[in-house]
């Protein structure tokens, strides 16, 4: 299969793409097999990849928090096999090294979550915080504590009504935990992720002094932001060496086995064409499972910061389930700080006091996240002479 299928292709994974979304309730009418992967017979009219086909899939994403850019890629794929699963449909059990996913573990994280027994993030993989809930859960309920859920587990389950409604303890549970960290910024622990590297150096634009690659431009502006947060007393680290490209499993990784706080992730961006300008911020979140409320907090201070002190569009912070996103640990937030394939974006991201420019932005942002409701300032106001004052009182 080619890397993405779009519009006009031929592929029996066109098919068993429409017979998914079908069974998901997402197309209306479909008169073909929709038993499952085992079972499934295709037509050849099934096989081409239509515009109705496309506005489906774009639903689907849009739900998912993948971008729904109506292409179909390995991240779609994966997302419309985890959606296949429901809870009782097979036994879950914790695998460190295969770690299963799907729908059913969102169902029953989430009837764990409204019985009091799990209070971590909604999404989806059964890892240990999922087995230690089951286990404790049929630990309470008198059945054997194997943290495997199995027929017997889901009857359990089954028999029982919501203990607890309303807000979610992991959104709580991260409110609290930047209100104990405090203010300061001394001690806090952030990983920089600035993308590509070794010999991935992405498009190579025209700067003031010569051709500069996409990777130059975000390796810049990582030491920038580890700078001025190492003047503050943060204790950072840059998720790669200079010549190295990890995988998104294995930045995710890094960051975990820090301990940090935060995950700062420093990407760009490029369009077929001109059009497409400014910079957006993402968070850990769907529409289907649960959200980060730091994340999405930290991500929407970024935002305006960046756009206030510099001539950037704003195109505002969205929820996603990316790798990096879903497997970090910590408030996760990925910038993509403008478009390369914009002229007006060049001419900022290519401008060393540009760069500054975002880099103070974002160090404000972070501040501006610990001080909480203490945080008075007007947007594009608070000086990082200012944050480094405050850290001495």
């Amino acid at each position: 299969m080619a890397d993405k299928l779009r519009v006009g292709d031929r592929s029996p994974r066109v098919a068993e793409v429409r017979s998914t979304l079908a069974r998901l309730g997402l197309i209306q009418g479909y008169a073909g097999d929709v038993g499952g992967r085992d079972s499934e017979r295709f037509e050849e009219k099934d096989t081409l990849y239509d515009a109705d086909l496309a506005l489906a899939v774009q639903e689907f994403q849009q739900t998912r928090g993948i971008m729904a850019s109506g292409e179909i890629g390995e991240s779609t794929l994966r997302e419309l096999r985890e959606a296949t699963y429901t809870l009782g449909a097979r036994v879950l059990s914790f695998y460190p090294n295969n770690v299963l996913v799907g729908d059913d573990v969102n169902q029953l994280q989430r009837q764990l979550l409204e019985l009091g027994f799990y209070t971590d993030r909604i999404d989806g993989h059964y890892g240990q915080a999922t087995y230690d809930a089951v286990a404790n859960y049929q630990l309470n309920y008198g059945l054997e504590s194997d943290g495997i859920c199995g027929p017997k587990t889901i009857r359990a389950l089954s028999y029982l009504g919501r203990r607890i409604t309303g807000g979610s303890p992991n959104a709580i549970l991260e409110r609290e935990q930047v209100r104990l960290a405090g203010p300061q910024l001394t001690g806090k622990r952030v990983v920089i992720d600035p993308g590509l590297g070794g010999a991935n150096k992405g498009r190579t634009v025209p700067g003031r002094f010569g051709d500069i690659t996409e990777e130059e431009i975000l390796w810049d502006l990582a030491t920038r932001l580890e700078g001025r947060m190492v003047a503050t007393g943060m204790e950072t680290i840059i998720s790669r060496p200079r010549m190295d490209d990890p995988s998104h499993d294995q930045r995710a990784n890094i960051a975990n086995a820090f301990g940090a706080d935060l995950m700062l992730c420093l990407q760009l961006d490029h369009y077929p064409n001109e059009k497409a300008s400014g910079c957006a911020s993402f968070y850990f979140g769907s529409q289907h499972g649960s959200s980060s409320l730091m994340g999405e907090k930290l991500s929407g201070l970024i935002q305006r910061e960046v756009s206030t002190r510099t001539k950037l569009i704003n195109c505002g912070n969205h929820a996603r389930t990316w790798d990096l996103l879903r497997l970090s640990e910590m408030t996760c937030v990925e910038f993509v700080a403008g478009y390369l394939s914009n002229p007006h974006d060049v001419s900022i991201l290519t401008d060393s006091a540009q760069r500054d420019a975002i880099a103070e932005s974002i160090v404000v942002a972070v501040k501006r996240l610990y001080l909480m409701d203490r945080d008075d300032q007007p947007t594009g106001t608070y000086k990082f002479s200012e944050i480094l004052e405050s850290e001495l009182l």
